[in-house]
């Protein structure tokens, strides 16, 4: 299972590139005089001097017309928690073990009308395993329809396999991609799930493929949508300081940052999650 999730991550990321990068050939609109964005690889390892570590992933990135930054990572690490950190994990309270690979993305549009969006999925192994994931939207100027269409893509794909997944999942969601210190939501939500266990690893998995299936159908379907409409200077600048709630969730709040940070990973592409511009008003 370790080897089939891992090579699923990497199909995927080549898939979403793939149509990211054909949306960037299809802009009609404000910025299509520029040549259209392509993703740069950057392979990374994982290691340490006592080689207790190991493992690596690879960074792709694209600056484009239509996606100011397109972060698509991939990553496969494995080693021991420290022993602060292994009392928070699942199964690896006593030898501290583990091995982690897993997709992860989060993309910031040029245009305040196309929605930024994250989604993730993995599959962690200590003395227990388990997969998680999910994707939310952020917009900066949210739209009905949108938000409409993209919880119906995850709640269909929930409902295949379980319908008790769906409101779960949502409520997950709803409550993870929160700043307290603010009091609101960072967007309009999507799913979330983790330590996906349901005694059938074959039906998890395949779950978890769908999940990114889906967002590689729904979300170039709404990005298609607007972008080719114009902006004005001021939504543009309330584009900006709505991606300054996207720094403070991630910095203060997320769960996979502070895996990634912890566990030694490549702090460039765990970080590959901020936004190239942003203001605080």
């Amino acid at each position: 299972m370790k080897q089939q999730a891992e090579t699923w991550f990497a199909k995927l990321r080549d898939q979403i590139c793939g149509a990211l990068e054909k949306v960037e050939d299809d802009l009609a609109g404000t910025f299509s005089d520029l040549p259209p964005g392509r993703f740069e690889k950057k392979p990374w390892e994982r290691k340490n001097e006592d080689s207790s570590v190991g493992g690596g992933g690879v960074m792709s990135v694209l600056h484009g017309r239509v996606f100011e930054k397109a972060g698509v990572n991939i990553s496969t690490v494995h080693g021991k928690f420290s022993e602060e950190f292994r009392k928070k994990i699942p199964g690896a309270e006593e030898t501290g073990e583990f091995f982690a690979t897993g997709i992860s993305l989060v993309i910031h549009p040029r245009s305040p009308h196309v929605p930024a969006v994250h989604m993730n999925t993995r599959h962690i192994v200590t003395a227990k395993s388990w997969f998680g994931g999910g994707s939310d939207l952020t917009p900066m100027v949210p739209d009905a329809r949108d938000t409409e269409d993209f919880h119906a893509a995850f709640k269909n794909t929930c409902d295949a396999f379980d319908p008790a997944y769906y409101p779960k999942f949502k409520k997950w969601c709803d409550e993870y991609f929160f700043l307290p210190h603010r009091n609101e939501p960072r967007g309009v939500g999507g799913i979330f799930f983790d330590y996906l266990d349901s005694g059938d690893t074959t039906q998890d998995f395949l779950f978890t493929q769908e999940v990114g299936s889906t967002f590689l159908k729904i979300y170039p379907e709404i990005v298609r949508r607007h972008m080719n409409r114009p902006w004005t200077a001021a939504e543009r600048e309330h584009q900006l300081v709505r991606r300054g709630r996207y720094v403070e969730f991630n910095l203060l709040y997320d769960r996979g940052t502070q895996f990634g940070l912890k566990t030694g990973g490549n702090t460039e592409a765990i970080l590959m999650s901020m936004p190239p511009e942003v203001k605080w008003a």
